[in-house]
C-alpha cells in the first residue's frame, strides 16, 4: 500500500492539463477534488507505464491497513486529539483544531502536506482524517456472518470512501467509520492511495 496519499506532484506528472484544474498547492499536498472516476483514469496511466499492477485498495484491505492489528477505535486508542491526525480544520464549520493547526504552521481550510502526522505502525501516513480516500467497493450493507477478507457488492450506485478528513470531526476518523459517495462526484475532502499488487 502507498504510503500517503497520491500527491499533486504524482497526479501532474500523469494527468493532462484539463484535469488539473483547481488543482492548487505545492508538490506534497495529497491531491483532492478527484472523482472515484478520475482515480480509476490515473490509476489506467499509470499501469501503462509497465512498472507495477496498480489499484485502489478495498474496504478491507484499507481498514487492515489502517487497524495496523489494532482493535480500538484509532490505532492509537478510543480518543483522538489534534495531534495526532488533521481534522476539525473548518473555520466555518468545524475549527476545533485550527489552534495547534496554525501552532505547527500548517494552513487552515484545507488538507496538510503528505507526512506532517506521524504515520501508524507500518508506516502508512494520514490513515485517520486529512483527506476521505476512495476505495475500490460498491457501498452495500456488510454480510451478517463474519468473514476473512470481505469483499463489497457486485454493483450499487455508490463507491466507499474511508479515513475522514480535515473538515470535520475527529470521531469520523475511525478505523470502522464508513463513508460513501457517487463515483462521478469531486469533493474538496477526498483523494486516493495506491495498492501495488505483487507478482
Amino acid at each position: 500500500m502507498q504510503t500517503t496519499e497520491v500527491t499533486l506532484k504524482q497526479w501532474r506528472s500523469l494527468m493532462e492539463k484539463r484535469l488539473l484544474v483547481r488543482r492548487k498547492g505545492s508538490d506534497n499536498m495529497p491531491v483532492t477534488q478527484v472523482s472515484w472516476f478520475d482515480c480509476m483514469e490515473f490509476i489506467k496511466r499509470l499501469n501503462r507505464l509497465g512498472e507495477g499492477k496498480y489499484r485502489l485498495p478495498t474496504e478491507a484491505e484499507w481498514e487492515y491497513a489502517a487497524r495496523t492489528g489494532t482493535r480500538s477505535a484509532f490505532i492509537w486508542g478510543d480518543t483522538i486529539d489534534c495531534e495526532k491526525a488533521m481534522y476539525g480544520n473548518n473555520s466555518l464549520k468545524y475549527d476545533v483544531c485550527q489552534l495547534y493547526i496554525q501552532s505547527i504552521g500548517l494552513e487552515i481550510d484545507q488538507p496538510a502536506p503528505v507526512k506532517s502526522y506521524r504515520p501508524n505502525p507500518w508506516g502508512l501516513y494520514d490513515m485517520h482524517g486529512n483527506i476521505w480516500e476512495w476505495c475500490m467497493d460498491w457501498y452495500g450493507d456488510y454480510g451478517k456472518i463474519p468473514v476473512t477478507d470481505p469483499k463489497g457488492p457486485d454493483s450499487g450506485t455508490m463507491r466507499i470512501r474511508r479515513g475522514g478528513s480535515w473538515f470535520k470531526h475527529g470521531h469520523s476518523c475511525r478505523s470502522a467509520n464508513r463513508s460513501f459517495g457517487h463515483p462521478a462526484t469531486r469533493y474538496r475532502t477526498t483523494g486516493f492511495r495506491l495498492v501495488r499488487d505483487l507478482r
